[in-house]
């Protein structure tokens, strides 16, 4: 799943693409919005915030969440699209260039006014203006038996880290993914590296990563193998977390796992 540093860098794309410009198309092949028209809007801004991206006109906002396999791809006005036309879920055209959403997991569109709806649920933006990293403690601080693997993916707590960068984050920091939020040696650090992490990322490409699938290679301080587990939720956490985002990579020296 394209996690924040993804999201940033697509909003800077279609920043550059489309802000200032008159749209002479718009085409949401959503059946709830397929009526929508936006020809003649011109584009005024395009955020992101966390995993969500916003694009928006000064009539609406154009809710967009890539999900796991979601793209925006950028073509000039003409040029062959370089992915099947059957995923694109929306296309917003210029005179010059099409934005085109593949497979993109959610899109809805807003009036200015309601954008907020879509992230009031969410925790800081770790790569927003308003990264506040006191919230982020509070938030995590409050469920301090959950396993810091299982906190970071939870979008509530902090707004953009996936399974790429919770498996980063717990190796700089030397704790193991499964240990409990309350017995984590100094949290407030472990937030800081999640904030560095995910804008070195962000700002700086490619993040290298240290142990993300990276599994029976030697660890960069010790020389162990690394390791890829299961990281099991469990009460409310079961119905939450997906199959697919559970695997996190570690070292098993550098990261002891918690006693029981």
């Amino acid at each position: 799943m394209p996690e924040g540093d993804v999201v940033f860098r697509t909003a800077a794309r279609l920043r550059a693409a489309l802000v200032g410009k008159d749209l002479t198309r718009s085409d949401f092949r959503v059946p709830r919005y397929a009526t929508v028209d936006l020809v003649g809007q011109r584009v005024d801004s395009v955020g992101s915030y966390g995993k969500h991206l916003f694009i928006r006109t000064l009539d609406v906002t154009i809710h967009t969440h890539l999900r796991m396999d979601g793209e925006w791809r950028i073509f000039h006005c003409g040029q062959r699209w370089t992915k099947p036309r059957v995923s694109a879920r929306l296309v917003l055209a210029t005179d010059e260039v099409e934005a085109v959403g593949f497979s993109l997991g959610t899109v809805e569109v807003l009036r200015g006014a309601d954008e907020h709806t879509a992230i009031d649920h969410l925790g800081p933006d770790l790569l927003g203006p308003g990264w506040d990293a006191a919230e982020a403690v509070r938030r995590l601080s409050a469920a301090p038996d959950r396993a810091i693997g299982l906190a970071l993916l939870d979008q509530r707590n902090l707004a953009g880290i996936g399974n790429i960068y919770r498996s980063e984050v717990c190796y700089l920091r030397r704790v193991h993914p499964a240990t409990p939020v309350g017995v984590v040696p100094d949290l407030p650090a472990l937030v800081d590296e999640a904030h560095r992490v995910l804008t070195a990322a962000a700002h700086q490409p490619p993040w290298r990563p240290l142990v993300y699938r990276r599994t029976h290679r030697p660890c960069q301080r010790c020389g162990t193998a690394l390791l890829a587990r299961l990281l099991e939720p469990t009460g409310a956490d079961a119905d939450r977390i997906d199959q697919r985002e559970r695997g996190i990579y570690f070292c098993p020296r550098c990261q002891p796992a918690p006693s029981a």
